[in-house]
């Protein structure tokens, strides 16, 4: 088996394990919108109930069209990362890590959506409550991620394109 499928087996199974882990544990230790402050005015852990995308996205829409969108979405993303991870050269490692992140958060989070029709938040970050930023949780900070990653990857790949010099010098 090639090394960029076994990558991409163990960064997301890690990642499933990791989000699944604490997710349960919320699930069954805290109540809904129970929070406790890890630290005091900037982290707490909070148990929320997120039925949209990041940041709430669609959580307002009609039930159906959301069970529907987000239950085959995720299987045509799967679909997508796999076939773009076909093409990734062996020694395009940086390239699998962020793909493998961005499959395993998208898995976590499918997890969630299969079995609750809503996805578990729980990283609570705020500044004296003044400030606050939306929950979530390890799948959500592993896409995120592997998607920054996968931009600057692409960001630089063009700007070292734009700025090596012509093979051909223009003649004088």
């Amino acid at each position: 088996m090639k090394i960029k499928y076994l990558l991409l087996a163990a960064i997301s199974g890690a990642i499933i394990a990791a989000d699944q882990a604490v997710k349960i544990y919320v699930h069954t230790h805290f109540a809904l919108h129970e929070s406790v402050d890890v630290i005091p005015g900037f982290f707490n852990l909070t148990y929320v109930r997120n039925p949209g995308a990041a940041f709430g996205f669609l959580a307002e829409s009609h039930p159906w069209f959301r069970e529907i969108f987000f239950l085959s979405m995720p299987p045509v993303a799967l679909l997508i990362i796999l076939a773009i991870l076909r093409g990734v050269l062996e020694s395009d490692r940086w390239t699998i890590v962020s793909l493998s992140m961005v499959f395993g958060g998208a898995i976590g989070n499918y997890i969630d959506r299969i079995r609750f029709r809503y996805v578990i938040d729980f990283l609570d970050f705020h500044i004296q409550k003044k400030y606050v930023w939306p929950a979530f949780n390890i799948a959500d900070m592993a896409i995120v991620c592997g998607v920054s990653i996968l931009l600057y990857l692409e960001f630089t790949k063009n700007r070292a394109t734009k700025q090596a010099p012509a093979d051909n010098p223009p003649a004088t």
